[in-house]
């Protein structure tokens, strides 16, 4: 007897629990109810210490929107195309809410156009979001760049203060041009390399602050200096 009463109960419970939850699928199928309108955006991304409010704001055009008709890839292009954003993914969460997540762009060094600077990635990406000082500890660029500039930004932090900025000559070597009006032609083979022979040639001889104009290093079995 006891059994057959707690197989009716569990049954009632289910049959409940059945309509309730495909009342609420209905509902929100035909745009009615909390379910069926997003409610509330979640925005997650790789770096904790990057200001999202660019991010924020373009997928807050989601909310309120009705979650059976919201263009999710438009929105996503949206959001990618957020100056900051390498690479975003948006979801439709059943519970109303949006999850968005996003990798960005991480300045290495910055970029010039000679009036504004602008956070430059690893990659050669240059971020569109210009400052109008230089950032004092920054290695500078300018004009085009190649598709990493990771290694070269490593190797020309040695030279710290020294450096004006560097530049992408004819897409195949780079020249540097320092605070004092020197330009140092790098080979095009192992330019990390010259600046450590550079560095240590400095260190020496303090060659950086001398008064000459152009310090050659494009052939690996001598330096010539102007």
């Amino acid at each position: 007897m006891k059994r057959s009463i707690m197989f009716w109960l569990y049954f009632v419970i289910a049959i409940i629990l059945g309509i309730y939850f495909a009342t609420r699928m209905v509902m929100s199928g035909m745009g009615h109810g909390k379910l069926a309108t997003i409610h509330n955006i979640s925005i997650t991304a790789d770096s904790r210490d990057t200001d999202l409010a660019a991010v924020q704001t373009v997928a807050a055009a989601g909310l309120g929107a009705k979650t059976n008709s919201l263009n999710i890839d438009s929105l996503n292009r949206r959001i990618a195309d957020v100056p900051i954003v390498q690479d975003a993914s948006t979801r439709r969460l059943p519970n109303g809410t949006l999850r968005v997540r996003v990798k960005l762009h991480h300045a290495v060094a910055q970029w010039t156009d000679g009036v504004a600077f602008y956070p430059l990635a690893s990659d050669g990406t240059i971020v569109q979001t210009p400052n109008d000082t230089r950032d004092a500890s920054a290695i500078v660029f300018r004009g085009t760049l190649p598709n990493d500039v990771a290694e070269i930004t490593s190797a020309a932090q040695t030279l710290g203060s020294y450096i004006d900025y560097l530049e992408w000559i004819e897409n195949r070597r780079w020249n540097i041009v320092t605070t004092g009006g020197i330009t140092v032609m790098l080979p095009e083979n192992d330019p990390v390399g010259a600046i450590r022979s550079l560095n240590s040639l400095n260190e020496k001889q303090n060659i950086l602050a001398k008064d000459i104009n152009t310090i050659d290093m494009r052939d690996a079995s001598r330096i010539l200096v102007k």
